[in-house]
């Protein structure tokens, strides 16, 4: 019998002036572990007066993830961050009580042809952590935690599994594991992982008791302990996860919270003006009315 509880398909979601898939949250399937939101950005072919442009908007109660494959973003937030991220680095921004950052392509690549492809994910903090000062930190492709077991390459984007740990500041037990192979290969690693876990495919396919899976699918485990399947050559595929939190995750536009209340404040401060603002950066994404999300 196969250990896959459910296969979820990235639905295709409009982010203003960027279409990208969206994976997670879905209806049958809220989050896995810690992690509520997962956008599939790209791969996209952008000419030399086609840029990323996300005007300033505000995060609560998450932890931010951007992890490229290709092409750069340049991350200001209202701390006063102000950071390039490159494929293989990570840009994690906490926003706790409340954050502002903007998105856009370096000045550098505006007026040329680039292309741009990532993950955009969103990780919830626990609940006495949904309140905490906002903070920033760019980890270095260099300093993720990689390694080779026969013709696998192995990444710890963030947490802790294989007896490592990335140096990602996370507040909850979880993983963001990368797995690549050139040959076809089987993969056991079931005794590595905990709580609840999910597994993507960026590229290739998977075979696990007997059914095959391809490109934009992301698989939820029945039960982690028994995490076993066969890639094919040319693969990458991500595994994610964790301890689920024992409280229900709200989450509306930008904004999570274990409490619906927590929300409706954060709306109302930013349609008050009351988060604070990026600096040299101008124009605010106005609060949507209704907020409809895409999941």
């Amino acid at each position: 019998m196969s250990n896959t509880k459910l296969i979820i398909a990235e639905r295709s979601a409009n982010i203003g002036n960027f279409m990208v898939g969206r994976l997670l949250p879905f209806r049958q399937k809220r989050m896995v572990g810690p992690f509520i939101f997962i956008d599939h950005m790209g791969p996209v072919c952008m000419s030399d007066h086609d840029n990323l442009d996300i005007a300033m908007h505000p995060h609560i109660g998450l932890s931010t993830l951007t992890f490229l494959f290709e092409g750069a973003i340049m991350h200001r937030d209202s701390l006063g961050t102000e950071v390039e991220i490159t494929p293989g680095a990570v840009n994690w921004m906490t926003a706790g009580r409340g954050v502002v950052h903007t998105e856009r392509t370096p000045k550098h690549l505006r007026d040329s042809k680039k292309r741009i492809h990532g993950l955009q994910i969103w990780v919830a903090l626990p609940k006495a952590e949904e309140q905490c000062e906002p903070s920033f930190t760019h980890v270095s492709a260099t300093q993720i935690p990689t390694w080779k077991i026969n013709a696998v390459q192995f990444k710890l984007i963030a947490g802790k599994a294989f007896g490592k740990q990335s140096p990602v500041p996370v507040y909850s037990p979880l993983y963001f594991i990368e797995i690549k192979s050139d040959a076809p290969q089987t993969i056991s690693i079931g005794e590595h992982l905990f709580g609840e876990s999910a597994l993507y495919i960026l590229e290739g396919s998977i075979t696990n008791d007997g059914h095959s899976y391809g490109p934009k699918q992301l698989l939820v485990a029945k039960e982690v302990s028994l995490c076993d399947f066969e890639m094919a050559a040319n693969s990458t595929v991500y595994i994610f996860g964790g301890e689920p939190f024992p409280e229900e995750r709200f989450i509306e536009w930008n904004f999570v919270a274990s409490d619906k209340a927590i929300i409706e404040k954060a709306k109302n401060d930013w349609q008050n003006n009351a988060f604070p603002s990026v600096p040299n950066e101008e124009g605010r994404i106005p609060l949507p009315s209704p907020i409809k999300n895409d999941f």
